[in-house]
């Protein structure tokens, strides 16, 4: 049997990619290394761009019946600023969420099978098969202890950071910037938050509401600190919540830690090449940026909406679907490159200039700028969305 697609990943990037490939009639195979349910490291905040696409996939409804609590509210503290409000959202959609790897991705692997994908789960790729031409026409793999071969028009890697398709396709870093943060997280009951951001200079701590009642605690170091945080990583996250955020700090007196501290140093930040002759990359296999702003789930749902769009019913006819890559290839970039950007002046952590700080004085006087600003940071709008006359006028008022 030839396939139309090889999905290789099925988490946050693969299934949604196999999903709406199926839904538009295409046959495809989804593999991933690993089974579901199952975790894997993630911050797990999907922003309201990505709860539009949960939406427009039919699958939100199915996301809050697991009772992940919706964020309603975001909170976000720097120096004397307090912003308390939220976004206006996407298509609706106002509320964020930030559900539990192993539950998530098991939604999303679930309805790429129940859209006709066959998923092959505990598969590992060794290998791109190639045509006389060098075009990748399917991949080898070790299923189970069982090596196999499989055909299809188009190999999709969705598998990741290191990304083994992207290495075997030979898909080559188009932008790259050094490290900037180490990042480590806690779960814990007891603890009422809302999505709340506390910045100081050199430190960030964020908390979410997550499944079983538990609240997503998250700590930010500076890239140069991360072997001396991973020394003892358990008491540089609480002495980071401590200073950073110490309202913070007394509600955690009162709750309980309930799982292991889980963190990363290993923080990429990269373009590779978006397609190639027969092959794609979607998700993290394609792009990478710090998780500070917490988009990668919504980037990675955004990429796999495109890549459907431009290939489907382009997949018999390896001329079209090149002309079809190569259009994915160019939104993909237009789509992605502010938001990187963005992303990368937040996680370089400078302490806030007296600018930045005057802006942001403005803002929270008014609650439509308040909710402007959390669109931004959701990645809605672009940060030039602040700049109105109602900005300038309080900018200019502060200033007298």
């Amino acid at each position: 049997m030839m396939f139309d697609a090889i999905v290789v990943g099925a988490r946050c990037a693969g299934a949604p990619t196999a999903m709406l490939l199926a839904r538009a009639g295409h046959r495809v195979l989804l593999l991933d290394r690993g089974e579901f349910p199952s975790d894997t490291i993630s911050t797990h905040v999907i922003h309201q761009p990505g709860v539009a696409a949960l939406a427009r996939w039919g699958l939100l409804d199915e996301l809050r019946a697991t009772g992940c609590p919706p964020l309603r509210r975001a909170r976000y503290r720097v120096a004397d600023v307090r912003l308390d409000g939220c976004g206006r959202g996407v298509a609706g959609q106002r509320t964020g969420f930030a559900p539990r790897r192993f539950v998530l991705d098991d939604l999303l692997a679930r309805a790429a099978v129940a859209a006709g994908a066959e998923l092959r789960e505990k598969c590992r790729v060794t290998g791109l098969l190639h045509d006389a031409d060098g075009r990748v026409v399917g991949v080898r793999g070790d299923h189970r202890g069982v090596e196999f071969t499989e055909r299809a028009s188009l190999v999709i890697g969705a598998d990741g950071m290191r990304s083994s398709v992207a290495a075997k396709a030979g898909a080559a870093c188009t932008t790259s910037d050094e490290r900037l943060t180490c990042a480590y997280y806690s779960y814990w009951t007891g603890v009422p938050a809302d999505l709340e951001i506390y910045e100081t200079p050199g430190s960030w701590v964020a908390t979410a509401p997550t499944h079983g009642h538990a609240t997503l605690v998250l700590t930010y170091f500076p890239q140069s600190r991360f072997r001396s945080v991973r020394a003892d990583a358990q008491r540089a996250h609480l002495d980071r919540v401590r200073e950073t955020a110490p309202e913070l700090r007394e509600r955690l007196q009162s709750g309980e830690q309930v799982e292991r501290l889980r963190g990363s140093g290993d923080q990429q930040n990269f373009f590779r090449e978006a397609a190639g002759p027969g092959w794609a990359l979607v998700g993290d296999a394609g792009h990478h940026k710090d998780s500070i702003t917490a988009r990668g789930i919504s980037d990675a749902f955004t990429q796999a909406e495109a890549l459907a769009r431009h290939v489907s019913g382009e997949l018999d006819s390896p001329g079209r679907l090149d002309v079809a890559l190569r259009r994915f290839a160019a939104e993909r970039d237009a789509a992605l490159t502010s938001g990187y950007e963005a992303t990368l002046a937040v996680a370089r952590m400078a302490p806030p200039n007296e600018h930045r700080l005057a802006l942001l004085r403005a803002v929270q006087q008014d609650a439509e700028l308040t909710s402007t600003y959390f669109d931004a940071f959701a990645g809605s709008v672009d940060i030039t969305a602040l700049y109105t006359p109602k900005l300038l006028d309080l900018l200019n008022h502060g200033a007298s």
